[in-house]
């Protein structure tokens, strides 16, 4: 069977926007609240709350403190106004397609005209945007209703037209088409977003191509059920929100099957899904049973486990003879090993006895093609189901990684590591994992369906080390950390299982704009602690160093009455900056300039000037300076020196 995936499936733009958000939010403590489910996807829903995230049918319904959310498919104005008489603080997520039909709209309420939406009246984009004018609107589901709306629409001065961003590609075409024709008054707006458009044409031409279409989606979302119909009008299709509602005997006899998504299914359901589909090795039969079937069947066939000797070796594969066969055995380089650097003539030798299982056989040609890569993850499958039953932790090495997450071989076994299983936090690159030796738990060992979490494990050797950090934690002990993540006001250093904040302003002595201009994610770095919160588990740490302080270099190095040289860095109505040294800079003021008057400092001088200047005086409590170039003047002018 030949699976093929469309290039658009997945999150869009504006969901993977909003849901992104809502992660960050939860991961720095915050306490957030969704203005209904954040997307129709009932496993990220599902997730978020397990994190913390509380869904609101409604402002009223927020509880004190909480920050608000407002979801990608946007909201009426009178939910921004109930915000603010409650003085809840708020992220808006909404799509900016959607808030473009939004400006539509209140373009509409303003002149007057009739806002004609072609979508789903209950769906909250569309309560969004009718809510954002005062005005007369319609909606209309369909080109029928449309056609209903047309004496109404006749007796209208001017009237906009704009479409829900998910709406039916080919429906909304013969909607404006009949609008063109009957209808000249009205101003038509394309705000279908450039994912649906895609997305349903992708689906069009690919269910043309399939004998079945499995579209994997909330059964609740629209976009999805669109995507559906229009897979449905050229072959069969199904609807599945996850892999488990997959069944095989449904994909039976199917050459070609063509797999999309709706926008609001996350990567890594998508990836169990293909996964599901994916998998060529026969698993109604347990290990034993493959070998008992090997002494009871003399024929060869596809997943049957045999012994073979090996007749050559070439770079790319081997020949072997295969017990009870006459055909040559093929094993393919890949079907040798998993690694991608392994050579052939590494693996085996002439003479070798191995087992293998039979991946294809071909009568005509006289050919089976073998693996002992299949075999292995046959022989492994028993202590990787006994493993997912007893929760214990095993190895592996992990072996690539795609959008949904990373593959990990596990004695031979292919187990998959959804994103969010895979490191401690959303922002962490998964990707970096490849090559690495991990541990990690089985949490499902269902037929062809086998996933894994490396983070429980991790997790819980956090634990331990958080314990240890807050039995010994005290304010100036210094610690070996690790730069998890940045944000504009500080970096976030793993200090022991226990995520501290440098805030930006304990990063350096300089002013900075950003922490990225000292540290970076990964780097390990000295910190020590400021300040310590065990029962809200907060940590403040330092890492500038007093003996770094500009302000103390300034106070034995320099005193007052020093004359240097030291460049111009700004200048001002009432004087010029000098920049001292690395993080200090001294006012030279107007009337210091010069013995003579100076009108405009611009006129004498500019950033990037070299001038000679004396220390007068440091304010060290007020970390100010005043400098004069006056005083290294001589009577004449000229410098004194």
């Amino acid at each position: 069977m030949e699976i093929i995936r469309a290039k658009t499936a997945g999150f869009c733009f504006g969901v993977d926007r909003a849901v992104k958000l809502t992660y960050d939010l939860l991961a720095q403590g915050r306490k957030v609240a969704t203005l209904g489910p954040l997307i129709h996807n009932a496993q990220v829903v599902a997730d978020l709350e397990a994190k913390g995230a509380v869904t609101c049918p409604d402002i009223d319904a927020v509880p004190d403190g909480y920050e608000v959310i407002i979801r990608s498919h946007g909201v009426p104005r009178s939910v921004y106004d109930k915000i603010s008489t409650r003085s809840l603080a708020y992220h808006d997520a909404t799509c900016p397609f959607v808030a473009k039909i939004h400006k539509i709209a209140m373009e509409a309420d303003k002149n007057g005209a009739l806002l004609l939406v072609a979508g789903d009246a209950d769906h909250p984009e569309v309560q969004g945007i009718v809510g954002h004018t005062s005005g007369p609107v319609q909606v209309f589901a369909n080109p029928e209703e449309l056609q209903k709306l047309l004496p109404t629409l006749l007796q209208q001065e001017s009237i906009y037209v704009v479409a829900q961003t998910t709406f039916r590609v080919e429906s909304w075409e013969n909607c404006k088409a009949f609008l063109k024709k009957e209808c000249t008054k009205a101003r038509i707006f394309d705000t279908i977003c450039n994912a649906t458009w895609a997305r349903q044409q992708e689906a069009e031409d690919l269910s043309q191509k399939c004998d079945h279409m499995v579209v994997i989606g909330g059964h609740h979302s629209s976009n999805t059920q669109k995507l559906l119909q229009v897979a449905a009008r050229h072959t069969k299709a199904i609807n599945v929100e996850t892999a488990d509602e997959l069944d095989p005997a449904w994909l039976a006899g199917a050459a070609r099957v063509g797999v999309t998504a709706g926008a609001s299914t996350p990567s890594s359901i998508i990836e169990e899904v293909l996964n599901s589909m994916s998998e060529e090795i026969r698993d109604d039969m347990s290990f034993e049973e493959m070998l008992k079937a090997t002494e009871a069947n003399a024929n060869v066939y596809t997943g049957k486990i045999v012994k073979a000797k090996v007749i050559s070796v070439s770079p790319t594969e081997c020949i072997v003879g295969v017990d009870g066969s006459k055909h040559t055995g093929i094993v393919p380089l890949r079907e040798m090993s998993h690694d991608p650097n392994a050579k052939m003539e590494d693996l085996v030798k002439e003479g070798d006895e191995l087992d293998l299982v039979v991946v294809k056989t071909n009568d005509q040609e006289g050919v089976d093609t073998l693996s002992r890569v299949r075999f292995e993850a046959q022989k492994g499958m028993k202590d990787v189901s006994e493993a997912a039953e007893n929760g214990t932790v095993m190895e592996g090495d992990v072996m690539e990684a795609n959008k949904g997450g990373v593959v990990v071989n596990v004695k031979g076994v292919r187990v998959f590591v959804p994103r969010s299983q895979a490191t401690m936090r959303r922002d962490e690159d998964y990707t970096k994992l490849v090559g690495q030796h991990v541990q990690l738990v089985i949490t499902e060992c269902a037929g062809r369906k086998i996933v894994g979490s490396i983070n429980k494990v991790t997790a819980e050797a956090n634990k331990a080390k958080r314990e240890e950090f807050w039995a010994n934690v005290e304010v100036g002990k210094q610690y070996k950390g690790v730069v998890k993540s940045l944000t504009s006001y500080g970096a976030f250093v793993d200090v022991g299982g226990v995520d501290g904040l440098c805030h930006i302003s304990e990063l350096s002595w300089n002013n900075i704009k950003h922490p990225s201009e000292v540290v970076k994610v990964g780097d390990e770095i000295e910190v020590y602690v400021k300040s310590y919160d065990p029962e809200n588990q907060k940590v403040s740490l330092g890492y500038k160093k007093e003996e770094d302080n500009p302000w103390v270099k300034l106070e034995n190095e320099v005193p007052v009455g020093t004359e240097f040289t030291a460049p111009v860095v700004s200048i001002t109505k009432f004087g010029a900056f000098v920049r001292i040294m690395p993080g200090i800079d001294g006012l030279v003021h107007i009337s210091e300039i010069s013995n003579e008057r100076v009108n405009k400092v611009s006129d004498v001088l500019k950033v990037g000037d070299e001038v000679r200047v004396k220390l007068t005086a440091v304010d060290f409590d007020r970390k100010r300076i005043s400098l004069s170039m006056k005083a290294c003047l001589d009577e004449n002018g000229e410098d004194a020196e």
